[in-house]
Protein backbone atom coordinates (compact mmCIF):
# COMPACT_ATOMS: atom_id res chain seq x y z
CA UNK A 1 0.00 0.00 0.00
CA UNK A 2 3.16 2.61 0.54
CA UNK A 3 3.51 1.84 -2.91
CA UNK A 4 -0.47 2.01 -3.98
CA UNK A 5 0.04 5.96 -2.02
CA UNK A 6 3.43 6.89 -4.22
CA UNK A 7 1.85 5.81 -7.33
CA UNK A 8 -1.63 7.93 -6.69
CA UNK A 9 0.76 11.01 -5.34
CA UNK A 10 3.33 11.46 -8.25
CA UNK A 11 1.64 9.63 -11.07
CA UNK A 12 -2.08 10.87 -11.07
CA UNK A 13 -1.32 13.84 -8.30
CA UNK A 14 -3.44 13.09 -5.77
CA UNK A 15 -2.90 13.31 -1.76
CA UNK A 16 -5.48 10.48 -0.50
CA UNK A 17 -7.39 8.27 -1.42
CA UNK A 18 -11.54 8.99 -2.06
CA UNK A 19 -13.98 6.40 -0.24
CA UNK A 20 -13.41 2.16 -0.07
CA UNK A 21 -10.30 2.71 -2.92
CA UNK A 22 -7.71 2.07 -0.55
CA UNK A 23 -9.80 -0.75 0.97
CA UNK A 24 -10.63 -2.21 -2.61
CA UNK A 25 -6.74 -2.02 -3.57
CA UNK A 26 -5.50 -3.72 -0.38
CA UNK A 27 -7.76 -6.43 -1.11
CA UNK A 28 -7.01 -6.91 -4.79
CA UNK A 29 -3.32 -6.39 -4.17
CA UNK A 30 -4.00 -9.52 -1.34
CA UNK A 31 -5.26 -11.74 -3.86
CA UNK A 32 -9.07 -11.25 -3.67
CA UNK A 33 -12.11 -11.30 -6.30
CA UNK A 34 -14.11 -8.20 -5.51
CA UNK A 35 -17.48 -6.64 -7.00
CA UNK A 36 -17.09 -2.76 -6.73
CA UNK A 37 -20.37 0.09 -7.43
CA UNK A 38 -19.58 3.37 -7.54
CA UNK A 39 -21.05 6.22 -9.04
CA UNK A 40 -19.87 7.49 -12.34
CA UNK A 41 -16.77 9.83 -11.78
CA UNK A 42 -16.54 8.16 -7.88
CA UNK A 43 -12.92 7.23 -9.17
CA UNK A 44 -13.73 3.30 -10.56
CA UNK A 45 -10.70 3.29 -12.61
CA UNK A 46 -7.78 3.81 -10.16
CA UNK A 47 -9.62 0.55 -8.03
CA UNK A 48 -7.70 -1.30 -10.71
CA UNK A 49 -5.37 0.44 -12.59
CA UNK A 50 -3.01 0.88 -9.49
CA UNK A 51 -2.72 -2.55 -8.77
CA UNK A 52 -2.19 -3.24 -11.64
CA UNK A 53 1.14 -1.69 -11.77
CA UNK A 54 1.70 -2.57 -7.90
CA UNK A 55 1.10 -6.17 -8.62
CA UNK A 56 3.07 -8.64 -10.39
CA UNK A 57 2.46 -8.84 -14.06
CA UNK A 58 0.28 -7.49 -16.40
CA UNK A 59 -2.93 -6.18 -15.51
CA UNK A 60 -6.05 -7.08 -17.98
CA UNK A 61 -8.69 -4.76 -18.38
CA UNK A 62 -12.27 -5.84 -19.71
CA UNK A 63 -14.06 -2.66 -21.65
CA UNK A 64 -16.96 -2.92 -23.92
CA UNK A 65 -16.04 0.18 -26.18
CA UNK A 66 -13.37 0.82 -28.51
CA UNK A 67 -13.76 4.28 -27.64
CA UNK A 68 -13.52 3.93 -23.86
CA UNK A 69 -10.18 2.22 -24.17
CA UNK A 70 -8.76 4.57 -26.62
CA UNK A 71 -9.10 7.43 -23.76
CA UNK A 72 -8.05 5.39 -21.26
CA UNK A 73 -4.98 4.44 -22.72
CA UNK A 74 -4.13 8.22 -23.62
CA UNK A 75 -3.99 9.27 -20.49
CA UNK A 76 -2.11 6.79 -19.13
CA UNK A 77 0.47 7.27 -21.48
CA UNK A 78 0.46 10.90 -20.58
CA UNK A 79 1.04 10.13 -16.97
CA UNK A 80 4.11 7.86 -18.01
CA UNK A 81 2.29 4.31 -17.45
CA UNK A 82 2.72 1.81 -20.36
CA UNK A 83 -0.69 0.22 -21.23
CA UNK A 84 -2.54 -0.60 -24.60
CA UNK A 85 -5.39 -1.95 -25.89
CA UNK A 86 -6.12 -5.26 -28.56
CA UNK A 87 -9.44 -4.80 -30.28
CA UNK A 88 -10.58 -4.48 -34.45
CA UNK A 89 -9.58 -1.03 -34.77
CA UNK A 90 -5.72 -1.91 -34.80
CA UNK A 91 -4.11 -3.44 -38.04
CA UNK A 92 -2.45 -6.86 -37.95
CA UNK A 93 1.08 -5.34 -37.39
CA UNK A 94 -0.21 -3.32 -34.74
CA UNK A 95 -1.90 -5.75 -33.00
CA UNK A 96 1.68 -7.88 -33.61
CA UNK A 97 3.14 -5.38 -32.16
CA UNK A 98 0.93 -4.80 -28.65
CA UNK A 99 0.85 -8.70 -28.49
CA UNK A 100 5.09 -8.29 -28.10
CA UNK A 101 4.98 -5.66 -25.71
CA UNK A 102 3.01 -7.97 -23.69
CA UNK A 103 4.90 -11.16 -24.15
CA UNK A 104 8.13 -9.26 -23.35
CA UNK A 105 7.06 -7.73 -20.20
CA UNK A 106 6.58 -4.09 -21.36
CA UNK A 107 3.40 -3.47 -20.57
CA UNK A 108 1.45 -2.65 -17.46
CA UNK A 109 -1.79 -2.69 -18.68
CA UNK A 110 -3.94 -3.91 -21.56
CA UNK A 111 -7.23 -3.09 -22.33
CA UNK A 112 -8.81 -5.75 -24.52
CA UNK A 113 -12.78 -6.16 -25.57
CA UNK A 114 -14.98 -9.60 -24.12
CA UNK A 115 -15.45 -10.64 -27.93
CA UNK A 116 -11.34 -10.87 -27.98
CA UNK A 117 -10.50 -11.86 -24.76
CA UNK A 118 -12.82 -15.24 -25.07
CA UNK A 119 -11.16 -15.90 -28.36
CA UNK A 120 -9.05 -19.36 -27.79
CA UNK A 121 -5.84 -18.17 -29.19
CA UNK A 122 -6.24 -14.92 -26.75
CA UNK A 123 -6.82 -17.31 -24.04
CA UNK A 124 -3.83 -19.79 -24.51
CA UNK A 125 -1.43 -16.42 -25.24
CA UNK A 126 -2.20 -14.98 -21.99
CA UNK A 127 -2.19 -18.35 -19.63
CA UNK A 128 1.27 -18.17 -20.94
CA UNK A 129 1.83 -14.68 -19.24
CA UNK A 130 2.11 -12.77 -15.61
CA UNK A 131 -1.08 -11.33 -15.16
CA UNK A 132 -1.67 -8.93 -11.67
CA UNK A 133 -5.40 -8.48 -12.15
CA UNK A 134 -8.30 -8.90 -14.48
CA UNK A 135 -10.58 -6.18 -14.33
CA UNK A 136 -14.35 -6.38 -15.75
CA UNK A 137 -15.26 -2.79 -16.23
CA UNK A 138 -19.21 -2.49 -17.29
CA UNK A 139 -19.70 -5.60 -15.44
CA UNK A 140 -23.55 -4.80 -15.12
CA UNK A 141 -23.26 -6.01 -19.11
CA UNK A 142 -23.03 -9.73 -18.06
CA UNK A 143 -26.73 -9.11 -16.98
CA UNK A 144 -29.85 -10.43 -18.69
CA UNK A 145 -32.01 -8.63 -16.14
CA UNK A 146 -29.77 -5.60 -16.56
CA UNK A 147 -30.46 -2.29 -19.03
CA UNK A 148 -27.42 -3.10 -21.27
CA UNK A 149 -26.48 -6.23 -22.04
CA UNK A 150 -24.05 -7.65 -24.05
CA UNK A 151 -23.94 -11.11 -25.04
CA UNK A 152 -20.04 -11.70 -25.14
CA UNK A 153 -19.89 -10.70 -21.41
CA UNK A 154 -21.41 -14.55 -20.61
CA UNK A 155 -18.09 -16.22 -21.62
CA UNK A 156 -16.52 -13.90 -19.13
CA UNK A 157 -17.11 -16.84 -16.94
CA UNK A 158 -14.06 -18.91 -18.67
CA UNK A 159 -11.41 -16.34 -17.11
CA UNK A 160 -12.48 -18.24 -13.36
CA UNK A 161 -10.78 -21.72 -14.77
CA UNK A 162 -8.26 -20.26 -16.90
CA UNK A 163 -6.51 -18.22 -14.24
CA UNK A 164 -7.64 -19.40 -10.95
CA UNK A 165 -4.83 -17.63 -8.92
CA UNK A 166 -5.17 -14.02 -10.52
CA UNK A 167 -7.60 -11.82 -8.54
CA UNK A 168 -10.51 -10.64 -10.77
CA UNK A 169 -12.49 -7.15 -10.24
CA UNK A 170 -16.24 -6.63 -11.10
CA UNK A 171 -16.52 -2.92 -11.38
CA UNK A 172 -19.80 -1.07 -12.75
CA UNK A 173 -22.27 2.39 -11.46
CA UNK A 174 -25.54 0.66 -11.88
CA UNK A 175 -26.73 -2.48 -10.49
CA UNK A 176 -29.86 -3.39 -8.16
CA UNK A 177 -29.50 -6.44 -5.56
CA UNK A 178 -30.46 -8.90 -8.83
CA UNK A 179 -28.56 -7.87 -11.10
CA UNK A 180 -25.63 -7.81 -8.25
CA UNK A 181 -25.89 -11.50 -7.52
CA UNK A 182 -26.35 -12.10 -11.50
CA UNK A 183 -22.83 -9.99 -11.88
CA UNK A 184 -21.08 -12.75 -9.24
CA UNK A 185 -22.97 -16.05 -10.55
CA UNK A 186 -21.93 -15.47 -14.08
CA UNK A 187 -18.38 -13.99 -13.85
CA UNK A 188 -18.11 -16.84 -11.56
CA UNK A 189 -16.29 -14.83 -8.69
CA UNK A 190 -14.63 -16.49 -6.14
CA UNK A 191 -15.77 -15.58 -2.29
CA UNK A 192 -16.02 -11.49 -3.62
CA UNK A 193 -16.05 -8.81 -1.09
CA UNK A 194 -18.67 -6.48 -2.38
CA UNK A 195 -17.75 -2.96 -2.34
CA UNK A 196 -20.96 -0.56 -2.56
CA UNK A 197 -20.53 2.72 -2.33
CA UNK A 198 -23.30 5.69 -1.74
CA UNK A 199 -25.10 6.14 -5.58
CA UNK A 200 -25.77 9.66 -4.57
CA UNK A 201 -24.41 12.53 -6.98
CA UNK A 202 -24.98 15.57 -4.76
CA UNK A 203 -23.98 17.68 -7.31
CA UNK A 204 -26.37 17.04 -9.88
CA UNK A 205 -29.97 18.52 -9.85
CA UNK A 206 -32.81 16.15 -11.41
CA UNK A 207 -35.31 17.78 -13.10
CA UNK A 208 -38.48 15.81 -15.02
CA UNK A 209 -41.07 17.93 -16.76
CA UNK A 210 -44.35 16.81 -18.21
CA UNK A 211 -43.89 17.25 -22.32
CA UNK A 212 -45.88 20.34 -23.10
CA UNK A 213 -44.19 21.84 -26.12
CA UNK A 214 -40.68 19.87 -25.93
CA UNK A 215 -38.47 21.65 -27.85
CA UNK A 216 -39.89 24.61 -26.43
CA UNK A 217 -39.46 23.54 -23.22
CA UNK A 218 -35.88 22.30 -23.94
CA UNK A 219 -35.19 26.04 -25.57
CA UNK A 220 -35.78 27.07 -22.06
CA UNK A 221 -33.94 24.60 -20.13
CA UNK A 222 -30.89 25.46 -22.10
CA UNK A 223 -30.94 29.02 -21.98
CA UNK A 224 -28.89 28.53 -18.58
CA UNK A 225 -26.05 26.21 -20.44
CA UNK A 226 -25.35 28.09 -23.66
CA UNK A 227 -21.64 27.64 -24.23
CA UNK A 228 -21.60 24.41 -22.54
CA UNK A 229 -21.22 20.63 -23.09
CA UNK A 230 -24.16 18.55 -22.76
CA UNK A 231 -26.11 15.58 -24.33
CA UNK A 232 -29.51 15.38 -25.39
CA UNK A 233 -30.75 11.60 -25.99
CA UNK A 234 -34.13 10.80 -27.74
CA UNK A 235 -35.67 7.30 -28.53
CA UNK A 236 -35.33 7.55 -32.23
CA UNK A 237 -32.36 8.21 -35.29
CA UNK A 238 -34.97 10.27 -36.72
CA UNK A 239 -35.43 12.55 -34.28
CA UNK A 240 -32.06 12.90 -33.17
CA UNK A 241 -30.99 14.44 -36.70
CA UNK A 242 -33.96 17.05 -36.17
CA UNK A 243 -33.32 18.04 -33.25
CA UNK A 244 -29.59 18.49 -33.46
CA UNK A 245 -30.42 20.22 -36.56
CA UNK A 246 -33.45 22.55 -35.18
CA UNK A 247 -30.13 23.72 -32.32
CA UNK A 248 -27.72 24.69 -34.57
CA UNK A 249 -30.78 27.27 -36.09
CA UNK A 250 -30.93 27.96 -32.61
CA UNK A 251 -27.44 29.03 -32.15
CA UNK A 252 -26.01 26.36 -30.50
CA UNK A 253 -23.28 23.95 -31.48
CA UNK A 254 -24.77 20.14 -31.67
CA UNK A 255 -24.12 17.50 -33.88
CA UNK A 256 -25.81 14.18 -33.86
CA UNK A 257 -24.93 10.10 -32.47
CA UNK A 258 -26.69 6.92 -33.29
CA UNK A 259 -26.18 3.32 -34.30
CA UNK A 260 -27.29 4.28 -37.77
CA UNK A 261 -24.93 6.68 -39.13
CA UNK A 262 -21.17 5.31 -40.57
CA UNK A 263 -18.57 4.47 -38.12
CA UNK A 264 -16.50 7.48 -39.63
CA UNK A 265 -18.80 10.03 -38.78
CA UNK A 266 -19.61 8.51 -35.45
CA UNK A 267 -16.13 8.83 -34.62
CA UNK A 268 -15.34 12.03 -36.32
CA UNK A 269 -18.57 13.32 -33.60
CA UNK A 270 -17.40 11.64 -30.50
CA UNK A 271 -13.91 13.34 -31.17
CA UNK A 272 -15.55 16.61 -31.78
CA UNK A 273 -17.29 15.73 -28.64
CA UNK A 274 -14.51 15.10 -26.63
CA UNK A 275 -12.10 17.32 -27.57
CA UNK A 276 -14.03 20.76 -28.46
CA UNK A 277 -15.85 22.93 -26.11
CA UNK A 278 -19.59 23.59 -25.67
CA UNK A 279 -20.85 20.94 -28.27
CA UNK A 280 -23.93 19.22 -27.23
CA UNK A 281 -24.21 15.75 -28.49
CA UNK A 282 -27.80 14.99 -29.14
CA UNK A 283 -27.65 11.01 -29.45
CA UNK A 284 -29.51 7.56 -28.81
CA UNK A 285 -28.38 5.44 -26.29
CA UNK A 286 -25.72 4.42 -28.87
CA UNK A 287 -23.64 7.19 -27.50
CA UNK A 288 -21.60 7.84 -23.71
CA UNK A 289 -20.67 4.26 -21.75
CA UNK A 290 -17.13 5.50 -20.87
CA UNK A 291 -17.54 8.64 -21.85
CA UNK A 292 -14.58 10.26 -19.70
CA UNK A 293 -15.17 14.01 -20.08
CA UNK A 294 -15.37 15.65 -17.04
CA UNK A 295 -17.10 18.85 -18.21
CA UNK A 296 -20.31 17.42 -19.40
CA UNK A 297 -22.84 20.41 -17.91
CA UNK A 298 -26.13 18.67 -18.48
CA UNK A 299 -27.75 15.62 -19.96
CA UNK A 300 -31.29 16.20 -20.91
CA UNK A 301 -33.98 13.39 -22.01
CA UNK A 302 -36.46 14.20 -24.65
CA UNK A 303 -38.06 11.00 -24.21
CA UNK A 304 -38.37 8.48 -21.15
CA UNK A 305 -35.47 6.21 -21.08
CA UNK A 306 -36.46 2.26 -20.10
CA UNK A 307 -35.71 1.90 -16.71
CA UNK A 308 -34.54 3.75 -13.72
CA UNK A 309 -31.06 1.74 -14.39
CA UNK A 310 -30.96 3.10 -17.79
CA UNK A 311 -31.74 6.85 -16.40
CA UNK A 312 -29.26 6.84 -13.63
CA UNK A 313 -26.59 5.57 -15.92
CA UNK A 314 -27.19 8.02 -18.64
CA UNK A 315 -27.55 11.16 -16.31
CA UNK A 316 -24.23 9.93 -14.81
CA UNK A 317 -22.47 11.13 -17.69
CA UNK A 318 -23.11 14.58 -16.40
CA UNK A 319 -20.80 16.45 -13.71
CA UNK A 320 -17.83 13.38 -13.48
CA UNK A 321 -15.44 17.03 -12.07
CA UNK A 322 -17.99 17.47 -8.97
CA UNK A 323 -19.00 20.72 -10.69
CA UNK A 324 -23.02 21.02 -10.30
CA UNK A 325 -24.49 19.66 -13.51
CA UNK A 326 -28.25 19.39 -13.88
CA UNK A 327 -30.17 16.10 -15.42
CA UNK A 328 -33.11 16.76 -17.04
CA UNK A 329 -36.24 14.72 -18.86
CA UNK A 330 -39.84 15.72 -20.36
CA UNK A 331 -41.92 12.86 -20.89
CA UNK A 332 -45.37 12.05 -21.77
CA UNK A 333 -48.39 10.13 -22.65
CA UNK A 334 -47.17 8.73 -25.63
CA UNK A 335 -43.66 7.69 -24.30
CA UNK A 336 -45.41 5.62 -22.15
CA UNK A 337 -47.15 3.85 -24.95
CA UNK A 338 -44.70 3.46 -27.24
CA UNK A 339 -42.02 1.71 -24.52
CA UNK A 340 -45.01 -0.61 -23.23
CA UNK A 341 -45.49 -1.51 -27.34
CA UNK A 342 -41.62 -1.94 -27.73
CA UNK A 343 -41.54 -4.39 -24.68
CA UNK A 344 -44.88 -6.34 -25.73
CA UNK A 345 -43.84 -6.61 -29.33
CA UNK A 346 -39.93 -7.99 -28.55
CA UNK A 347 -39.60 -11.82 -28.95
CA UNK A 348 -37.97 -11.77 -25.57
CA UNK A 349 -39.22 -14.71 -22.97
CA UNK A 350 -42.29 -13.55 -21.19
CA UNK A 351 -40.63 -13.74 -17.46
CA UNK A 352 -38.08 -10.86 -18.77
CA UNK A 353 -40.84 -8.76 -20.57
CA UNK A 354 -42.48 -8.86 -17.14
CA UNK A 355 -39.24 -7.88 -15.46
CA UNK A 356 -39.15 -4.88 -18.61
CA UNK A 357 -42.64 -3.95 -17.61
CA UNK A 358 -41.71 -3.80 -13.64
CA UNK A 359 -38.82 -1.62 -14.55
CA UNK A 360 -40.75 1.16 -16.79
CA UNK A 361 -43.77 1.34 -13.97
CA UNK A 362 -41.08 1.76 -11.56
CA UNK A 363 -39.40 5.06 -13.71
CA UNK A 364 -43.22 6.12 -14.13
CA UNK A 365 -43.51 5.98 -10.46
CA UNK A 366 -40.38 8.13 -10.09
CA UNK A 367 -41.25 10.26 -12.38
CA UNK A 368 -45.05 11.54 -10.46
CA UNK A 369 -43.57 11.46 -7.18
CA UNK A 370 -44.53 14.74 -4.82
CA UNK A 371 -41.52 13.93 -2.24
CA UNK A 372 -37.77 14.67 -2.74
CA UNK A 373 -36.86 13.22 -6.20
CA UNK A 374 -33.26 12.04 -5.24
CA UNK A 375 -33.87 10.26 -1.89
CA UNK A 376 -36.56 8.12 -3.80
CA UNK A 377 -33.66 7.72 -6.79
CA UNK A 378 -31.15 6.40 -3.99
CA UNK A 379 -33.85 3.92 -2.27
CA UNK A 380 -34.36 2.27 -5.57
CA UNK A 381 -30.59 1.51 -4.85
CA UNK A 382 -30.88 0.47 -1.77
CA UNK A 383 -28.89 3.63 -0.67
CA UNK A 384 -30.57 5.79 2.16
CA UNK A 385 -31.10 9.61 2.50
CA UNK A 386 -31.45 11.34 5.95
CA UNK A 387 -33.19 14.20 4.62
CA UNK A 388 -34.43 15.80 1.18
CA UNK A 389 -31.78 17.11 -1.03
CA UNK A 390 -32.56 20.72 -1.57
CA UNK A 391 -31.16 20.29 -5.22
CA UNK A 392 -34.02 18.66 -7.22
CA UNK A 393 -37.13 20.04 -8.77
CA UNK A 394 -39.48 18.09 -6.27
CA UNK A 395 -37.47 19.91 -3.62
CA UNK A 396 -37.10 22.98 -5.07
CA UNK A 397 -40.49 23.74 -6.30
CA UNK A 398 -42.67 21.58 -4.72
CA UNK A 399 -45.62 20.34 -6.83
CA UNK A 400 -49.62 21.46 -6.45
CA UNK A 401 -51.61 18.50 -5.74
CA UNK A 402 -55.83 19.02 -6.59
CA UNK A 403 -58.48 16.45 -5.69
CA UNK A 404 -58.72 14.79 -9.00
CA UNK A 405 -61.88 12.52 -8.06
CA UNK A 406 -64.50 13.61 -10.00
CA UNK A 407 -62.61 14.25 -12.73
CA UNK A 408 -60.96 10.94 -12.81
CA UNK A 409 -64.63 9.81 -12.94
CA UNK A 410 -65.68 11.05 -15.39
CA UNK A 411 -62.69 10.30 -17.44
CA UNK A 412 -63.00 6.50 -16.69
CA UNK A 413 -66.97 6.62 -17.48
CA UNK A 414 -65.97 8.05 -20.65
CA UNK A 415 -63.66 5.02 -21.71
CA UNK A 416 -66.56 2.72 -20.27
CA UNK A 417 -68.84 4.56 -22.54
CA UNK A 418 -66.92 4.59 -25.51
CA UNK A 419 -66.42 0.63 -25.39
CA UNK A 420 -62.77 0.71 -24.44
CA UNK A 421 -61.87 0.42 -27.60
CA UNK A 422 -59.96 3.83 -28.55
CA UNK A 423 -57.38 5.83 -27.48
CA UNK A 424 -56.23 8.59 -25.38
CA UNK A 425 -56.95 11.38 -27.97
CA UNK A 426 -60.58 10.05 -28.85
CA UNK A 427 -61.53 9.99 -25.59
CA UNK A 428 -60.49 13.49 -24.98
CA UNK A 429 -62.33 14.50 -27.98
CA UNK A 430 -65.60 13.49 -26.50
CA UNK A 431 -65.16 14.79 -23.44
CA UNK A 432 -64.44 17.88 -24.78
CA UNK A 433 -67.51 18.09 -26.71
CA UNK A 434 -65.34 17.71 -30.34
CA UNK A 435 -67.49 16.48 -33.69
CA UNK A 436 -64.74 14.83 -34.84
CA UNK A 437 -64.40 13.09 -37.76
CA UNK A 438 -64.40 9.59 -35.44
CA UNK A 439 -66.75 11.34 -33.02
CA UNK A 440 -69.47 11.52 -35.94
CA UNK A 441 -67.93 7.61 -37.08
CA UNK A 442 -69.62 6.08 -34.18
CA UNK A 443 -72.22 8.51 -32.79
CA UNK A 444 -70.32 9.70 -29.96
CA UNK A 445 -72.25 12.87 -29.92
CA UNK A 446 -74.82 10.84 -28.46
CA UNK A 447 -73.15 9.30 -25.32
CA UNK A 448 -73.68 10.87 -21.92
CA UNK A 449 -70.00 11.53 -21.31
CA UNK A 450 -69.96 13.61 -24.43
CA UNK A 451 -68.89 17.68 -23.52
CA UNK A 452 -68.69 16.64 -19.82
CA UNK A 453 -65.13 17.68 -19.70
CA UNK A 454 -65.01 21.07 -21.79
CA UNK A 455 -63.36 22.55 -18.12
CA UNK A 456 -60.15 20.73 -18.74
CA UNK A 457 -58.30 21.65 -22.36
CA UNK A 458 -56.79 19.02 -23.89
CA UNK A 459 -52.79 18.82 -22.13
CA UNK A 460 -54.31 18.75 -18.89
CA UNK A 461 -56.51 15.59 -19.48
CA UNK A 462 -53.71 13.81 -20.85
CA UNK A 463 -52.42 14.50 -17.44
CA UNK A 464 -54.41 13.09 -15.61
CA UNK A 465 -54.63 9.51 -18.18
CA UNK A 466 -50.44 10.17 -17.70
CA UNK A 467 -51.51 9.42 -14.25
CA UNK A 468 -54.29 6.98 -14.22
CA UNK A 469 -51.79 5.07 -15.71
CA UNK A 470 -49.55 5.08 -13.63
CA UNK A 471 -51.20 4.70 -10.70
CA UNK A 472 -53.11 1.49 -11.85
CA UNK A 473 -56.49 3.01 -12.68
CA UNK A 474 -55.78 2.32 -16.20
CA UNK A 475 -54.28 -0.03 -18.90
CA UNK A 476 -53.24 0.56 -22.56
CA UNK A 477 -53.77 -2.46 -24.68
CA UNK A 478 -50.49 -2.37 -27.29
CA UNK A 479 -52.00 -5.01 -29.35
CA UNK A 480 -55.39 -2.72 -29.88
CA UNK A 481 -53.31 0.99 -30.74
CA UNK A 482 -53.15 1.36 -27.87
CA UNK A 483 -56.73 1.43 -26.38
CA UNK A 484 -57.52 2.58 -22.81
CA UNK A 485 -59.10 -0.41 -20.69
CA UNK A 486 -60.55 -0.01 -17.08
CA UNK A 487 -58.59 -2.18 -14.45
CA UNK A 488 -60.30 -3.68 -11.50
CA UNK A 489 -58.97 -0.59 -9.31
CA UNK A 490 -60.77 1.46 -10.99
CA UNK A 491 -63.93 -0.38 -10.01
CA UNK A 492 -63.45 1.70 -6.27
CA UNK A 493 -62.65 5.19 -7.45
CA UNK A 494 -65.86 5.24 -10.16
CA UNK A 495 -68.40 4.19 -7.36
CA UNK A 496 -66.71 7.21 -5.12
CA UNK A 497 -64.86 4.94 -2.68
CA UNK A 498 -62.12 6.45 -2.82
CA UNK A 499 -60.10 9.92 -3.05
CA UNK A 500 -57.89 10.47 -5.33
CA UNK A 501 -55.06 13.47 -5.45
CA UNK A 502 -53.15 14.10 -8.69
CA UNK A 503 -50.07 16.07 -9.71
CA UNK A 504 -50.84 19.81 -10.58
CA UNK A 505 -48.88 20.13 -14.13
CA UNK A 506 -47.02 23.41 -14.09
CA UNK A 507 -47.32 25.76 -17.02
CA UNK A 508 -44.50 26.67 -19.40
CA UNK A 509 -42.70 30.37 -18.67
CA UNK A 510 -42.97 32.80 -20.98
CA UNK A 511 -39.74 32.76 -23.60
CA UNK A 512 -36.86 34.58 -22.17
CA UNK A 513 -35.21 36.73 -24.38
CA UNK A 514 -31.84 37.24 -23.10
CA UNK A 515 -29.70 35.14 -21.05
CA UNK A 516 -28.52 35.58 -17.87
CA UNK A 517 -25.30 36.93 -17.05
CA UNK A 518 -23.08 33.89 -15.67
CA UNK A 519 -19.64 33.57 -15.19
CA UNK A 520 -17.12 30.33 -14.43
CA UNK A 521 -14.96 32.63 -12.14
CA UNK A 522 -14.60 35.83 -10.38
CA UNK A 523 -14.51 39.08 -13.01
CA UNK A 524 -10.88 40.10 -12.03
CA UNK A 525 -9.58 36.35 -12.64
CA UNK A 526 -11.11 36.29 -15.95
CA UNK A 527 -8.23 36.75 -17.85
CA UNK A 528 -5.70 34.28 -16.33
CA UNK A 529 -8.59 31.91 -16.80
CA UNK A 530 -8.69 32.32 -19.96
CA UNK A 531 -5.34 32.48 -20.59
CA UNK A 532 -5.17 29.52 -18.48
CA UNK A 533 -7.60 27.58 -20.74
CA UNK A 534 -5.74 28.65 -24.11
CA UNK A 535 -2.68 26.58 -22.77
CA UNK A 536 -4.49 23.56 -22.18
CA UNK A 537 -6.39 23.72 -25.57
CA UNK A 538 -3.21 24.35 -27.57
CA UNK A 539 -1.50 21.96 -25.57
CA UNK A 540 -4.15 19.21 -26.15
CA UNK A 541 -3.97 19.97 -29.89
CA UNK A 542 -0.48 19.61 -30.23
CA UNK A 543 -0.63 16.22 -28.51
CA UNK A 544 -3.91 15.09 -29.96
CA UNK A 545 -5.99 14.23 -26.60
CA UNK A 546 -8.96 16.02 -24.97
CA UNK A 547 -8.41 19.17 -23.15
CA UNK A 548 -9.13 17.14 -19.73
CA UNK A 549 -6.70 15.02 -20.25
CA UNK A 550 -3.96 17.59 -20.43
CA UNK A 551 -5.82 18.73 -16.93
CA UNK A 552 -9.14 18.63 -15.37
CA UNK A 553 -10.56 22.69 -14.87
CA UNK A 554 -10.60 21.74 -11.41
CA UNK A 555 -6.94 21.75 -11.41
CA UNK A 556 -6.53 24.97 -13.77
CA UNK A 557 -8.99 26.31 -10.92
CA UNK A 558 -6.20 25.44 -7.74
CA UNK A 559 -3.57 27.25 -10.37
CA UNK A 560 -5.90 30.60 -9.73
CA UNK A 561 -6.46 29.97 -6.61
CA UNK A 562 -2.48 29.02 -5.55
CA UNK A 563 -0.67 30.80 -8.17
CA UNK A 564 1.80 28.23 -7.73
CA UNK A 565 5.38 30.18 -8.58
CA UNK A 566 7.71 26.85 -9.42
CA UNK A 567 7.49 22.99 -9.80
CA UNK A 568 6.95 22.41 -6.08
CA UNK A 569 4.38 24.19 -5.94
CA UNK A 570 2.60 23.13 -8.91
CA UNK A 571 3.12 19.47 -7.67
CA UNK A 572 1.00 20.24 -4.57
CA UNK A 573 -1.92 20.90 -6.72
CA UNK A 574 -4.27 17.75 -7.20
CA UNK A 575 -4.44 16.36 -10.82
CA UNK A 576 -0.51 17.34 -10.91
CA UNK A 577 1.74 14.32 -11.22
CA UNK A 578 5.57 13.90 -12.37
CA UNK A 579 4.72 12.80 -15.56
CA UNK A 580 2.35 16.22 -16.47
CA UNK A 581 4.97 18.07 -13.97
CA UNK A 582 7.69 17.16 -16.25
CA UNK A 583 5.76 17.49 -19.65
CA UNK A 584 3.79 20.93 -19.24
CA UNK A 585 5.04 22.53 -16.30
CA UNK A 586 6.44 24.98 -17.10
CA UNK A 587 3.96 26.20 -19.82
CA UNK A 588 1.07 26.82 -17.32
CA UNK A 589 4.02 28.27 -14.74
CA UNK A 590 4.70 31.02 -17.92
CA UNK A 591 1.19 31.35 -18.17
CA UNK A 592 0.70 31.92 -13.90
CA UNK A 593 3.74 34.57 -13.66
CA UNK A 594 2.06 36.73 -16.11
CA UNK A 595 -0.34 37.51 -13.73
CA UNK A 596 1.26 36.96 -10.87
Amino acid sequence: MNRAQELLTHTWGYQAFRGPQAEIIEHTLAGGDSLVLMPTGGGKSLCYQIPAIVGEGMGVIVSPLIALMQDQVEALELLGVSAAYLNSSLSSSQQSAVMNAASTGKLQMLYIAPERLIQNSTLNWLSQLKLSLIAIDEAHCVSQWGHDFRSDYLSLHVLADIFPSVPRIALTATADDRTRDEIIDRLQLSKPRRFVSSFDRPNIRYTVQAKIDAKRQLLQFLQDHREEAGIIYCMSRKKVESTAEWLCGRGFTAIPYHAGLNAETRSHNQQRFLREEHVIVVATIAFGMGIDKPDVRFVAHMDLPKSIEAYYQETGRAGRDGEHADAWMVYGLQDVVRLRQMTEESSAAEEHKRSERHKLDGLLGWCEITNCRRGALLEYFGDQQEQACGNCDTCLNPPETWDATQAAQKLLSCVYRTGQRFGAGHVIDVLRGKQSNKVTQFNHAELSTFGIGEDLDDQQWRSIIRQLLVQGYLHNQVDRYGALVLTEQSRALLRGEIQLSLRRELKLKPERKTKPAKRAVAEHRQELWDALRECRKRLSEEHGVPPYVIFHDATLMEMMEYMPNGPVQLLALNGVGDAKLERYGDEFLAVIRQFA
